[in-house]
């Protein structure tokens, strides 16, 4: 009985150390990592937003929380200007969207327009899915999208 109370304390010792507390209003650092058991934890004023591509796409910023979209798999935030258009074009792998604000528009090509706003969902296959992408001009459109590859844009010659 003696051995089965210390080993029940030694547990709680090693479980409440695992354990980190924030109080309420204070801040916590970008990217708090305690491993696979705790919280990762990004406020949204540390996130390091950068331009996707420059040339290809000005104005389209990105902000990786999991991954490095140019090496593999991924999660990130996309922010994509009001008014923005990106012509037909497809990418190698399978994206899963949740979108957060904006109208993000996409028509598959010869198909109607889709218009998604905030709280929709949208998995987007790789390989031959045509489709041209778009941010309505009333406002920027900004997203969190997943894929298991690397992000790539292959533009569709007409």
């Amino acid at each position: 009985m003696k051995a089965a109370i210390l080993a029940f304390g030694a547990c709680l010792v090693l479980v409440s150390s695992a354990l980190t507390v924030v109080p309420a209003g204070s801040t916590t650092p970008t990217g708090v990592q305690s491993g696979a058991s705790g919280p990762v934890v990004m406020a949204a004023a540390d996130l390091k937003w950068i331009d996707l591509d420059p040339q290809g796409a000005p104005g389209v910023k990105i902000a990786d929380l999991w991954g490095d979209h140019s090496k593999g798999a991924f999660g990130a935030f996309l922010k994509l200007p009001a008014g923005f258009v990106a012509p037909l074009h497809t990418h190698t792998h399978d994206m899963r969207l949740v979108f957060l604000s904006g109208t993000y528009l996409q028509q598959p090509e010869g198909k109607p327009e889709m218009r998604l706003t905030p709280g929709s969902y949208l998995m987007q296959p790789g390989g031959n899915y045509r489709h041209v992408t778009a941010c309505d001009k009333a406002s920027d459109c900004v997203f969190f999208f997943e894929s298991d590859g690397p992000f790539d844009l292959k533009m569709v010659q007409q």
